[in-house]
Formats: structure tokens, C-alpha cells, sequence
């Protein structure tokens, strides 16, 4: 072909693997056909293949459509997986060809053989230009192994020195990498017990320099079928491992860091989780650098990535066996494999180390940056546990170590892991529990108690979940202040509270109206639009400002600001009330309850216990009517929670307190339960 016809025929490849590196799902078989074409297409040059493969590299590699853009990181993923495959369908085609060769050359032989009695002219001149013009090289040995002809191809693939290999029996070709089953096969062939045999075998030139070869040995057999001859044949596959090699390393190494990646933790993973005779054991440290995201936020990506080279260089240094291994498994984390550590204490102490190391500051571009570092850790017997269930316990336990303060380490505890999942769970769940309509609120009635009637209640919400049951608000309130998910839910929680007051507003037949308190989260404190969206709500309703009350935790308000009363001021100067809930429980500043726009003071059930039964407790009655007669004092309501009993409430009322709600009166319920209890004081 000419150089326009041969252009012409490679874009058809070309186009093929352009596409493979664009398609979803990815498949890499099209490179497998690429190689084989440039074989079909006699590209079989020894420079071919690492020249495809440069192409590959430097060019696909860019080739990004904006229609269907790719990921830089997964780009270079695809294309070293589409360099892999085109030098996979290479090496398979080209194999293929030298078999063909190769089955070629023992028919001649045996064919020159067989009919050396009638031709054995013509048969030898056929056969030595075959023996002399292949591509590959072929040896010829008798059944003592010595050497009795070597062709051209194999004196080249060797540095050219014949004598070399004349003087040397098979048997004495020996390399440390030789496959266990080499010699064995070499044997059995030498005995005549088997006919052939093919495996990858390495030599030793000369020079010292290893040349690896696609070998197969064959008999050659007299008419009698006695053996006479082996017949050695051999490819230089040299260039293509050494491809290979590379290819594999790339695969399975960071190329940011050189440390072991992802695919080749696993791999050792498997390996020394898998059962084995006697008793094996592994440990496994799962390390996250603490505040790395600051860095990159900061600093930018370059310096980031300059610390997490310097942090692997330090965890490199760790490694104090062959049995050990430190990989990077994604942004900033990182682990370190040890493979049957005697006792747990060597794993202990391998994370002890970790921490030791990173201890001391880097320095990257002129700034002094501190590392920090959580780590879960893992270990236990070989062959109880997979790989993925050994990696999801160290993440979770790492995380644990992160919650705990950072830079340190904890142990896996399976009781703490099932929590854990249980909570990753239930987050999932939370922002299609809301759109299910899966939460209901239960109402706890607040009793007057200068006269025992039912002045409002406090809103409740639950979690209908499929599978768990009802939940209270300490199972998923968390989970939802973590996810962001709390805003609209308490949106949701507050229009259906006033909701509610409206209806009981239009059913009471004496027409108090009743109360209801809603409470509010510290994440809904910080929300802009929490004055408009309890406007709204209002509105919305009907209903006036004065029936709806806000609880905020008194921990919430610790240190509050102005910025963060002044949404409570503008809701307490709209007529809503507002309540400080679990008062005594935080580090209580009374200073502070005169510039809050409170109404009312809700007192913890723990400094109540102790009226609970005649007589009551004097220190517990001492702090109450002192709190009460503070609170008056600054014209506040004081509401009691967690009464049980009826002694309880009679101490209560005769301190003063204004109002209460417990078990004494009754335990959250349905909106119906409330109405009834209006019903029985009207009547």
C-alpha cells in the first residue's frame, strides 16, 4: 500500500478506539481488535506496538468531545485500559501467526524426515530455507540435549554468538524465574512421555541481560516412532513484557503518589484474607487526613497534592517488612496492609507509628503545614471476614476516631459498626421519608396548673419507617441536622402544628384557644428564611401569632450573638412566643435570659425528681423557687416537664410554676387525645 491507502485503512482503527473511549458502559474489547488488525495489516515491526501505544497515550488520551466530556481522571483510566487491551489483541494476534509458523515448520520437519528416502534433496533444501529464513528462532537438540543446529534467528535473539549456544546443553539454560513446571515438562518430553509443551521461559545472554521467549519444544520421532530430535522454537515476547510490565504497574499504582492503588490493595487484600492451613491473621490500618479539604480550599490543589506526595513518602517509611504494604485508596486516604502480624499490639503499634510520623510539619511552598491523621483499624483471623466487609468496618471506625476529636486511632467494634450502618441507613432514608409522607406528629397537652385545664401542647414528631418501626426524634433529628434535610422537615413539622391549633381553635366548645409549641433546631436557628417561613405559615392558617410557640435549647443559644437573636426578636415582636428549652441543663448564664426575647422558661425534669414523692427534696425545692421567682421576676413563664405524679404537680403549683406537661396528665399522643382532655375540664 501507499503511505494514503495505508492512512486510509488505519482510520477505521482509529475511529473504533476513539469510540470505546467515550461509550457507557466503558468496554475495552475494541482495543483487542485494533491489535489484531495491525498484525492482519503486517504491522509486526518490533518498534510497532510501543509506537501504538505512545500514539494512544499522547493523543487519544486529549480527545474529549464537549458534547460528552469525560473526567481527566477517568480519561486516563479508559486509555490505559485501551492501551492494555490493543497491546493484548497485538500480542494474541501475533502469537497466533508464529504458532501457523510454528505448526508449519514441524510438518516440514517431519515431512523431511518421513520422505528423506525419496527426496531428500529437495526436503532438506525445503527445510533449511524455512530453518534459516523464519522470523523466529528455532534450535535443534538430540535426546541428550545437546545442541545439534541453531538458525540465524536464534544466534540474533542471543547477541549473535553462536558459540555460545553450541556449547551448552538444554539442561543447563536455567533462570530463577523459570515457571515450576518448566523442567518437569522438559523431562517427560526427553523421555518421550509427552509430545510437546509451550510456557514463557527466560534465558541469560551473554551479556547478562535476560531475554524472555514464547517457547515450545516439540519431538521429532523416527518412522519407528523412537525419538530422535527435539525441535525448540522461540519468539522474543522481551519488548512486549517489559509493555506489559509497565502497563501493570500503571494499573496498579498512583500516579500521583507511587504508592499501591485501590485495584492492587484489593488484590493483596483478597490474598491475605483468604483461608489458608494453620493460623494466619491480618491487620489493617484505614487512615484519613484530618482537615485535608481546608487545605485544598485554601491553599489550592497543587499544594494539596504536594502533601499527600509528602504524607505517602512518610507512611512509606513505616514499613519496616515485606510483610506490610502502604496504599493510596482514594483522595486522602490511605491504608496499610500487614500481612499476619503475630499479635494485635504490632498493628497497634504500626498505627502508633503512622501517627508519630505525621506528627512534625510539612513544609510545601514556604508555609509550615501541620498533618493529622484518624485511623480505623482492623484485624483478627484470615478467613472470616471479605474484603469489602474488612474495608466498610475501618472507614466506619475510622470515622469514629474522626468524631472523637481526630488524630487517633480506633479499634473496629462490631456492635459500633452496626450502629453506624444503621444510622448510614436511615440518613438515606430520610429525604424520601418526607416525600412518602412516612412523619406524624403526637401531641403532649401543657396543663395549667393554678387550675388544672389544658392551655396548649407541644408538638412531637415521629418517623413511620417501614422497616424499624415508629422512631423518636433522638433517632433521626441528628441525622437530619447533619444532612441539612432538618429545614424543610421542620417547615413541614410547623405547618402542620398550626395546622392543627386551627382545628382545635374551631372545635372547642368553649372557645379557649390552645397553644401549640413547636420546637426548633439549632440548624433552623441559622436559616434565613425562618421569620418568612413562620409568617407564612401563619398566614397561611388564619391563625394569630400568639398561638404558636417556639422552644430553642438553651445550649443553642450559648454565646448567642445578635445576628442569631435577631430572627427571635422579630418573631417576639410579630406576637409569637418563644421558650427556652431544658433551662439548667447547659452552662446557664442568667445575665443573658435579660437581652433574650423569651416569654417563657422551660425547666428540665432533672431538678423535679426529687418531688416526685412526700417528702420532697429541699435542695430540689430551694433551686426551683429560686428559678421561679427569677424568672417572674423578669416577667417569664416557667414551664415544668416531666411531671408523673400528683405530688410532683402540688409542689410545683405551690412554688408557683405557671404550667407543666408528663406522664401525670398524659403521654404524647394523636391531635384527638388533647381534644378530649379540653373536653372532660369544659365539662
Amino acid at each position: 500500500m501507499t503511505r494514503a491507502e495505508f492512512e486510509q485503512h488505519l482510520i477505521g482503527p482509529s475511529r473504533r478506539l476513539a469510540e470505546a473511549l467515550r461509550t457507557r458502559p466503558f468496554d475495552p474489547a475494541p482495543g483487542l481488535e485494533v491489535g489484531a488488525q495491525l498484525v492482519a495489516a503486517h504491522c509486526t515491526e518490533p518498534a510497532t506496538l510501543p509506537h501504538t501505544l505512545g500514539v494512544i497515550d499522547s493523543y487519544l488520551a486529549l480527545y474529549c468531545p464537549p458534547e460528552d466530556p469525560l473526567p481527566a481522571e477517568e480519561t486516563r483510566a479508559r486509555c490505559t485500559r485501551l492501551q492494555h487491551a490493543v497491546a493484548a489483541g497485538f500480542a494474541e494476534a501475533l502469537r497466533e501467526r508464529t504458532r501457523t509458523e510454528q505448526e508449519a515448520m514441524s510438518r516440514a520437519a517431519l515431512r523431511a524426515q518421513s520422505e528423506a528416502e525419496q527426496a531428500l534433496h529437495a526436503s532438506e533444501a525445503k527445510f533449511r530455507a524455512v530453518f534459516e529464513g523464519a522470523a523466529i528462532g528455532i534450535g535443534i537438540a538430540d535426546m541428550q540435549g545437546n545442541v545439534v543446529d541453531i538458525n540465524e534467528g536464534l544466534t540474533r535473539m542471543f547477541g549473535g554468538l553462536e558459540h555460545h549456544l553450541r556449547t551448552r546443553k538444554v539442561t543447563e539454560w536455567t533462570h530463577p524465574e523459570d515457571s515450576p513446571g518448566v523442567w518437569k515438562a522438559l523431562a517427560e518430553l526427553m523421555r518421550g512421555e509427552r509430545d510437546h509443551f509451550r510456557v514463557d521461559k527466560p534465558y541469560y545472554r551473554n551479556d547478562g541481560t535476560v531475554l524472555w521467549t514464547n517457547l515450545t519444544v516439540s519431538l521429532l520421532r523416527d518412522r519407528a516412532g523412537v525419538p530422535r530430535y527435539m525441535l525448540a522454537m522461540m519468539e522474543d515476547i522481551t519488548e512486549r513484557r517489559l509493555l506489559n510490565l509497565r502497563l501493570r504497574y500503571e494499573a496498579t499504582h498512583d500516579a500521583l503518589t507511587g504508592l499501591p492503588n485501590r485495584t492492587y490493595f484489593f488484590e493483596r487484600l483478597d490474598s491475605a484474607l483468604a483461608a489458608r492451613d494453620g493460623i494466619a491473621r491480618f491487620g489493617l490500618c484505614y487512615l484519613d487526613l484530618d482537615g485535608f479539604k481546608a487545605v485544598n480550599d485554601s491553599l489550592g490543589h497543587a499544594v494539596g497534592d504536594q502533601l499527600l506526595v509528602a504524607v505517602a513518602d512518610r507512611l512509606q517509611s513505616c514499613v519496616t517488612s515485606q510483610g506490610q504494604l502502604i496504599a493510596r485508596i482514594g483522595g486522602d486516604e490511605f491504608v496499610a496492609l500487614i500481612n499476619d502480624p503475630p499479635e494485635q499490639k504490632d498493628v497497634t503499634d504500626f498505627a502508633e507509628r503512622i501517627l508519630d510520623t505525621l506528627s512534625s510539619p510539612v513544609s510545601i511552598a514556604g508555609r509550615e503545614l501541620t498533618v493529622r491523621g484518624s485511623i480505623g483499624i482492623v484485624d483478627g483471623p484470615a478467613g472470616e471476614l471479605g474484603p469489602a466487609e474488612v474495608l466498610r468496618s475501618a472507614d466506619i471506625t475510622m470515622y469514629r476516631a474522626k468524631a472523637a476529636g481526630g488524630n487517633r486511632y480506633e479499634h473496629a467494634d462490631p456492635e459500633a459498626d452496626t450502629r453506624a450502618i444503621t444510622r448510614y441507613g436511615l440518613t438515606n432514608s430520610l429525604p424520601t421519608a418526607l416525600e412518602r409522607g412516612e412523619f406524624f406528629i403526637e401531641y403532649q397537652p401543657l396543663v395549667r396548673l393554678s387550675d388544672g385545664q389544658v392551655h396548649g401542647a407541644e408538638a412531637l414528631v415521629r418517623w413511620s419507617h417501614p422497616l424499624r418501626g415508629v422512631l423518636g426524634p433522638d433517632q433521626f433529628i441528628p441525622l437530619a441536622e447533619n444532612t441539612g434535610l432538618i429545614v424543610p422537615l421542620g417547615r413541614w413539622v410547623l405547618e402542620e402544628a398550626v395546622r392543627q391549633a386551627r382545628d382545635w381553635q374551631f372545635q372547642h366548645i368553649d372557645g379557649r384557644p390552645l397553644r401549640v409549641n413547636v420546637n426548633l433546631s439549632p440548624c433552623q436557628l441559622h436559616h434565613p428564611g425562618l421569620v418568612r417561613d413562620t409568617v407564612e405559615v401563619l398566614k397561611e392558617a388564619g391563625m394569630d401569632p400568639s398561638a404558636l410557640c417556639l422552644e430553642v435549647t438553651e445550649s443553642a443559644l450559648i454565646g448567642a450573638d445578635e445576628a442569631l437573636l435577631k430572627p427571635l426578636r422579630e418573631l417576639a415582636d410579630l406576637g409569637v412566643d418563644i421558650a427556652l428549652d431544658d433551662f439548667g441543663t447547659g452552662y446557664s448564664n442568667l445575665s443573658n435570659l435579660r437581652r433574650m426575647p423569651l416569654s417563657t422558661l422551660k425547666l428540665d425534669r432533672s431538678f423535679t425528681r426529687g418531688m416526685q414523692h412526700n417528702p420532697a427534696d429541699p435542695v430540689d425545692i430551694k433551686i426551683v423557687e429560686g428559678i421561679v421567682s427569677l424568672a417572674h421576676t423578669l416577667d417569664l413563664a416557667v414551664t415544668v416537664e416531666g411531671v408523673e405524679t400528683g405530688i410532683q404537680a402540688e409542689h410545683l403549683r405551690v412554688l408557683g410554676c405557671d404550667t407543666a406537661q408528663g406522664w401525670y396528665y398524659a403521654r404524647p399522643g394523636p391531635p384527638e387525645q388533647l381534644h378530649e382532655l379540653v373536653l372532660v375540664d369544659a365539662t
